[in-house]
């Protein structure tokens, strides 16, 4: 109720201090707004303060609740298919994502556009995820047959897919600044990876479906934790929307754009030796004599929470461009760091992948915050998520996993060249992006 409160205060202030601006006096509004002379007894400091923190508190724990149901999926998967005899069918496993990718996020991505809150969107995708999961858990635990249970996880992905993208924009859509904002608000959504983690490690559900049935838990939880979000409606349509638009495929116009389609590609390319790191990281952990692997895991999250929290110093003093190749340099070394197989070599690069994702990734979702517009967001982070998700994990999963077969003798995996060679690939994506990416604004600023 307070909140609440305080926040119709401030809406009340900001909606003088609108009608001020607009009447010539924007300097002065905003010089007093910052020794809180304006309108002291209406929009006090204090209760600037305290909404901005219940606000961050909220989009944070949005990110958290998503995060920790995708992590408590991703992370043991490997080990629960493998421990039931289902091993064969574990990259086909991860490559659902990526068949989804390229259906879903668009298609929602278009609906939150144009048809319904982006809020309740991602309400019923909860829904469906919590469902799916709990399926595929109860079908693994039953020991029904491979082709039946990839089916119902590629369910599962459909369903879950989309979700990212939706809430990222519905987090841009309340921030007023995305540089300075985001990359702390994102660091719940790392945060929450972790805990998922150390909870499946906690309770020795590594290898068990209970991670799955704990993971539906979360998504019901986080479906709950909506009804307490603002809904805001899309923009009614001023035209009669095509099959095109619907379908969310008009997306892909986003690609003329020179500097857009680089940062898309790119995205799609680096994601896919970045897939090999969540399907074979925990093995090659294994194989060194670690136990508890998703708990290890998390040192990659650790890494990238202390990215996230000095991403906004960063984005306000560099140029986009050199943070995007500082996350790609980084990218060769983590993997080469991994080609030691050693333990310290190998602990290095997880530490190395939190600071390679966030300074690539996040950075490419602020990007696309400011450089697309309003009415194009939501479609505009789903097909990142598409190039990511989608193009770059399906070519991964199963490109990753043909060169770890051939990495593969009769003593076993040779972990050096399989990561070298993951090494050399990042490396030609890092020359692309030097030789490709101008970073040009319309009005010819340089990025």
């Amino acid at each position: 109720m307070l909140t609440a409160f305080a926040r119709w205060i401030w809406e009340q202030s900001r909606r003088k201090e609108t009608q001020s601006e607009h009447h010539g006096g924007k300097a002065v509004i905003r010089a007093l707004r910052k020794t809180c002379v304006f309108f002291r007894l209406v929009c006090p400091i204090r209760v600037q303060k305290a909404i901005r923190r219940s606000e961050y508190t909220e989009l944070a724990a949005l990110f958290g609740l998503q995060f920790m149901a995708l992590g408590i999926w991703v992370v043991p998967l490997s080990a629960v298919l493998y421990a039931h005899q289902l091993q064969d069918i574990r990259p086909y496993a991860f490559a659902t994502s990526a068949v989804a990718a390229f259906v879903s996020p668009l298609i929602f991505g278009a609906m939150a556009d144009h048809h319904a809150s982006p809020v309740k969107v991602l309400r019923w995708l909860s829904v469906a995820s919590a469902a799916a999961m709990l399926i595929v858990a109860w079908s693994i635990q039953n020991g029904w047959p491979g082709g039946l249970v990839l089916l119902l996880i590629q369910l599962y992905a459909l369903c879950s897919a989309p979700t990212a993208s939706i809430s990222t924009a519905i987090i841009f859509s309340r921030l007023g600044n995305s540089r300075s904002e985001y990359g702390p608000v994102r660091a719940g959504a790392t945060f929450g990876w972790m805990c998922g983690c150390w909870l499946i490690s906690a309770l020795h559900a590594d290898a068990s479906t209970l991670a799955q049935y704990i993971g539906a838990a979360v998504w019901l939880t986080m479906a709950a934790f909506t009804l307490l979000l603002p809904s805001v409606n899309p923009p009614m349509p001023t035209h009669r929307l095509s099959w095109k638009q619907r379908l969310g495929w008009d997306a892909l116009t986003l690609l003329r754009n020179p500097d857009h389609r680089v940062v898309f590609i790119t995205a799609a390319l680096y994601s896919i030796p970045l897939a090999a790191f969540y399907a074979f990281t925990p093995p090659h952990l294994q194989q060194l004599g670690f136990h508890r692997l998703s708990a290890w895991m998390t040192l990659g999250q650790i890494m990238e929470i202390l990215t996230l929290l000095a991403l906004g110093r960063v984005l306000l003093r560099w140029r986009l461009k050199w943070i995007f190749l500082t996350a790609l340099g980084f990218g060769v070394v983590r993997f080469a760091l991994c080609a030691l197989n050693n333990r310290a070599g190998l602990l290095a690069g997880i530490l190395l992948h939190g600071l390679c994702y966030a300074l690539y990734f996040i950075t490419a979702q602020i990007y696309l915050d400011e450089r697309v517009e309003v009415a194009w967001r939501a479609r505009a982070q789903a097909l990142m998520s598409l190039m990511t998700s989608g193009v770059g994990n399906l070519i991964g999963y199963l490109g990753t996993g043909w060169w770890l077969n051939a990495c593969t003798q009769s003593n076993g995996v040779q972990w050096t060249l399989f990561w070298g060679g993951l090494s050399t690939a990042v490396g030609g994506v890092m020359i692309y992006f030097l030789s490709a990416y101008r970073g040009k604004r319309a009005g010819g600023e340089t990025q």
